[in-house]
């Protein structure tokens, strides 16, 4: 807990010498302005050659803000403390904590194929934020759905809370200052867990969150390579940054005359493939007219224009509903190669687990 704190204290200093007026929290553009930002960059974006040279300065801009600009130095298989396991319907789920750094602990439950070998794909699971504190994060019926059935059709799947939620509780609040950096980071060690295990197959690692748990799987995605699919649910917006600090708390969108969006950080995973899962009801109304079509230009530089996709509910609403979990399951089958057998997507063969039984304690 000491050195947790002692972390947070540096991370706070460095963010103490901000300048604010770099910072795009929320609905900082209008929809009007969000396109435009979009039209101009294609406009000046014709080629592969020089979108790569705007993503490299994105990535640069991205890694500086988050302050995670050491990434390529080694760093140690993380330990990990594990808790109750609970034996399900093909599959088992562990309590357990990953060790982000000294002190500093990532909690959740790990899902586990049952009864058959690796290598398996491995599937990271943030949460976003919701307004019911009695349901959400980890815990909520529609991500140990997912969860479960990632796994039955063949992954190793990790639920995680976000700072200040869940058992994360060696911060005391979600509104740490440095939230994106932490949660960034978090990711970071879970994917080394991921990969240091014989089981799973490194080239097969995917994430995918909904709201806060959609930026979450962006952000990751622009910065690691390892991962090779990405679906951000209900997130992806040309004019919305993110409201919450562990969003848009850092300066990551600008720098001087520098100006990006949420999208052309979403559109770092080119040409990895990528699904995006909007909505009529919240800031990804406009994905199928805007969004959409930015990120299929940008694919085609690669010519894999096939590989992003758009799922979009026009009268669907701000979750991560069943609706919203099929073409998940479909897609992340055909892309991480997991079963696509109806009878292992079948939701119904999901018991939820009382939240009571899926708490992990750490050392405070």
């Amino acid at each position: 807990m000491k050195t947790f704190i002692i972390s947070i204290l540096i991370w706070v200093t460095g963010s103490a010498c901000l300048n604010s007026q770099e910072l795009c929290i929320g609905n900082y553009w209008t929809e009007a302005q969000g396109k435009h930002h979009l039209d101009s960059v294609l406009s000046a974006v014709t080629t592969r050659t020089q979108w790569e040279k705007r993503a490299g300065e994105i990535r640069a801009l991205l890694l500086e803000g988050l302050g995670l600009r050491n990434l390529r130095e080694s760093r140690p298989v993380p330990a990990v403390r594990k808790g109750a396991v609970h034996e399900m319907n093909g599959y088992r789920v562990t309590n357990m904590a990953i060790e982000s750094g000294p002190g500093s602990w990532i909690t959740g439950n790990l899902y586990e194929p049952g009864g058959k070998k690796g290598a398996f794909a491995a599937i990271l699971c943030p949460h976003g934020h919701w307004s019911d504190w009695a349901d959400y994060g980890r815990f909520r019926t529609d991500m140990q759905m997912r969860c479960a059935v990632l796994c039955r059709m063949g992954a190793v799947v990790f639920a995680y809370d976000m700072v200040g939620y869940g058992d994360n509780r060696q911060a005391t609040s979600h509104e740490v200052p440095d939230a994106a950096r932490i949660q960034t980071y978090n990711s970071i060690r879970i994917i080394d867990y991921m990969v240091s295990r014989k089981d799973v197959d490194p080239r097969r690692i995917g994430v995918t969150g909904a709201s806060g748990g959609g930026t979450q799987s962006f952000l990751l995605t622009a910065v690691d390579e390892r991962v090779a699919v990405s679906v951000p649910v209900v997130q992806v917006s040309a004019h919305f940054f993110g409201g919450c600090v562990c969003e848009s708390g850092l300066p990551i969108h600008r720098k001087g005359a520098f100006q990006t969006n949420n999208v052309e950080i979403a559109a770092l995973a080119a040409p990895r493939p990528m699904l995006l899962v909007s909505d009529g009801a919240d800031w990804t109304r406009n994905t199928p007219q805007v969004e959409y079509p930015f990120l299929k230009k940008i694919y085609s530089l690669y010519g894999r224009e096939e590989r992003v996709e758009n799922a979009h509910f026009p009268d669907g609403k701000h979750d991560y509903g069943f609706e919203k979990r099929q073409p998940v399951y479909r897609f992340m089958a055909r892309h991480l190669s997991l079963s696509d057998d109806p009878a292992a997507m079948d939701e119904s063969r999901v018991k939820v687990i009382p939240v009571e039984e899926l708490h992990i304690k750490v050392d405070e």
